[in-house]
Parts: structure tokens; sequence; C-alpha cells
């Protein structure tokens, strides 16, 4: 059996890597895709949950998925690509990807912003659309100072992993990401000790890059690069 475990940003949820878990379960893979330490729906308050949490969380999912997988890939958003790297270096991951991974980081609050302009332009009615574009606008002036610091901490602590990366990895960067910056890609793919990688620039796309305009380029990419075929060569229907 072949596992993906798929970490999402800081301060995010699950949410943020969803079409990418709905995309791979439908190959038959056993998805994990847990609720970091303090974050949305987890039992930890926020304001308590450090970055050893956060990776914690991350690493007892990864765990669970090696003890009945044969291969396991880790695919990590934003914050949650520098936890995915880290993982790597430390269990057998078969395949890595790190989307928007959050080396350079311009201006957090930035990422509420946009991650409420995408759900109202997609989910503009019922309830429960507008009771998460309510709480993606409120996290923009909501986080806790001290997350944050955390936060930094595990860029500057976990970066430091980078050239002990020797996994297959793939790197995808939104080009007008306003909360990594763009460079992050480059330096990462420059950085890490893989023979065997790639990087790919999505113009168009910003930092929620799942739900962005260019998402089915998005998910062609990671698909052929864990499974070596793409849409045309398994004649996928449109």
């Amino acid at each position: 059996m072949i596992g993906c475990l798929l970490i999402h940003g800081f301060t995010g949820s699950p949410y943020e890597v969803v079409p990418i878990a709905r995309y791979l379960e439908g190959r038959g893979w056993k998805i994990e895709s847990p609720v970091l330490a303090g974050h949305e729906g987890h039992p930890m308050p926020f304001r308590k949950a450090t970055w050893h949490d956060w990776v914690r969380s991350a690493e007892d999912a990864l765990q669970n998925l090696l003890k009945v997988c044969q291969q396991v890939y880790v695919i990590g958003f934003s914050m949650g690509g520098m936890i995915a790297a880290h993982l790597s270096t430390r269990y057998p991951v078969s395949k890595l990807v790190l989307l928007n991974a959050s080396l350079f980081y311009i201006n957090p609050q930035q990422l509420f912003r946009d991650a409420a302009a995408i759900i109202k332009k997609h989910f503009t009615s019922g309830p429960d659309a507008k009771e998460t574009y309510r709480r993606y606008v409120n996290k923009a002036f909501s986080t806790p100072p001290r997350a944050v610091v955390h936060f930094r901490h595990l860029v500057r602590v976990l970066r430091q992993d980078l050239p002990h990366v020797t996994v297959p990895a793939l790197i995808i960067q939104g080009g007008k990401d306003d909360l990594v910056d763009p460079s992050s890609a480059e330096y990462i793919y420059n950085t890490i000790a893989s023979t065997e990688k790639e990087m790919h620039i999505l113009p168009e796309s910003k930092h929620i890059i799942c739900h962005d305009c260019e998402q089915e380029e998005l998910l062609s990419l990671i698909d052929r690069f864990l499974t070596g075929s793409n849409k045309e060569e398994r004649g996928d229907a449109e």
C-alpha cells in the first residue's frame, strides 16, 4: 500500500491541501492530513502550542503511515513544507513534495487575506462558507505574537536540515506568492542534496496554491512526479 502525508501551514488546516488529498485518494492510497497541534479542531489551545508540538503532530501521523504502508510520500504546504523536509531526513520517506515552503517569508497577515479572498470567490453561499470566510479574516488580527515567534523559530531551526535532504523532491512555488518570497524555491532546490529533484514556478498562483487558478497544473505535476505518469498517458477524461 502507498501512503501519503499532507501537512498544512501555519495557523491553517487540512482545508489548504484538500484538493491534493481528494485527488490522491482516488488512487486508493492511504491519506493522512493531520491537524497540527493548537490549530483548528485540535484540542490543544493555539496559544500554548510550540513549534515542537507542530512537528510532533506531523511526525506521529507519519509513523502511523509507515507502520502499514510499503511506500510513503510526504507533501508539505508553507510551514508544512519545512516540517516535511525535516521529516524526510529522519524517516524512510520515498518522495517529497514542497509547496510554497516558507523559507523566506514576507508578511504573515497576507496569508489570511489571500485565503479569505479565495474562499469568498469559490464558496459564495451557505452558512459554512460564510463561517470559514469569517475565521480566515479574523486570523489576520488574532494570531498570538507568541505563535509567530515559534513559527519563525521553526523556520530557522528546520532550514538547517535542507542540506541533508536526499530523497527525490518536487518543489513548486507560486509566482505571485505574497507571503513566501518565490526565491525560497530556488534556494531550497540549490541546497537540498537530492540527486533527483525538480522545481516549477506557477506564475499566476499566490500563496494558497492548492486552491488557486493553476490547480489543474499543480495536480498534474504532483501526479506525474509521484507516479511517473500524466493524464494523457493514462487516458483520463477531462
